[in-house]
């Protein structure tokens, strides 16, 4: 981690564009910038009765439970992340954290592991604009965003996102809770499509591809996005293919942390 280079400290995240303008501004932003490894935003769906083989369209009330769960999904804030990324050539970033939907933070731990073991080891915080790297402070122990605290603002080394696997897979975390629905039709007629249904940490979910903006895939081939959907329209895992890379990058998510604190620090500027 300590050989990424330093660059502006990340600002908040700007105010959201309102009605269906912000809505398909979004859709176009998220397949667009996940095809280009700097993910943008995601959403998921939920199908209870189907048993139809293979993959098809979304119907009408699957989009409309997509249109729901970024929502959900805000509502639940802070949930609690684990993200895993392949950087190739064997190595592996894992961050377990949490995520405040309100203000677009998070706060975790990361571990950087290579064919012959453990690389490098300490915190992480992200927003909209970029992240920011510190080691884990001494003698302070509890959750990352508790050690957080102990990190003056100097003590971050911060950058903006690159096209790499860990920061794509942190924007795109981001950028996935919203504070009302999305367009359900919009969902529907942009590509989104049911994949199957399996169970996951012992619960029953749906899969499915995300929608695709025009022009960003040929017709046929899925998105990039792939998410596991459980029956409350709960957002359960998430997952990105990257450019180059076999193992896609992959988001779980934990549901609610109510003794989440996220620092305030990493974020001041001047």
């Amino acid at each position: 981690m300590a050989r990424k280079t330093k660059a502006d400290t990340p600002r908040p995240d700007p105010a959201p564009e309102p009605g269906s303008r912000r809505r398909t501004f979004w859709l176009r932003s998220l397949v667009a910038l996940a095809v280009c490894a700097t993910a943008a935003g995601g959403l998921v769906g939920y199908r209870m009765a189907s048993d139809e083989p293979g993959e098809r369209p979304v119907t009408v009330d699957e989009a409309s439970r997509l249109a729901l769960s970024r929502l959900n999904l805000f509502q639940a804030s802070p949930v609690a992340v684990k993200l895993t990324a392949a950087e190739g050539g064997g190595v592996e970033v894992r961050v377990e954290g949490v995520v405040d939907y309100r203000t677009r933070r998070g706060t975790g731990s990361y571990r950087i592991t290579g064919a012959n073991g453990p690389l490098d080891h300490g915190l992480v915080v992200w927003d909209a604009g970029g992240l920011g790297l510190a080691p884990e402070p001494a003698g302070a122990d509890g959750p990352a965003w508790k050690q957080a605290e102990h990190i003056p603002r100097q003590g971050w080394s911060p950058r903006t996102y690159t096209a790499d696997p860990l920061d794509a897979g942190l924007q795109l975390i981001a950028q996935l809770g919203a504070d009302r629905p999305d367009n359900p039709l919009l969902l529907a007629q942009s590509g989104a499509r049911w994949l199957g249904r399996e169970r996951l940490d012992g619960r029953d979910v749906d899969r499915f591809s995300g929608p695709r903006a025009q022009g960003s895939a040929p017709d046929g081939e899925r998105s990039p996005l792939t998410y596991w959907v459980d029956g409350d329209g709960g957002l359960r895992k998430l997952t990105m293919r990257m450019p180059g890379l076999g193992t896609p990058t992959a988001v779980e998510f934990g549901g609610r942390d109510d003794t989440a604190e996220l620092p305030e620090a990493p974020w001041l500027t001047g």
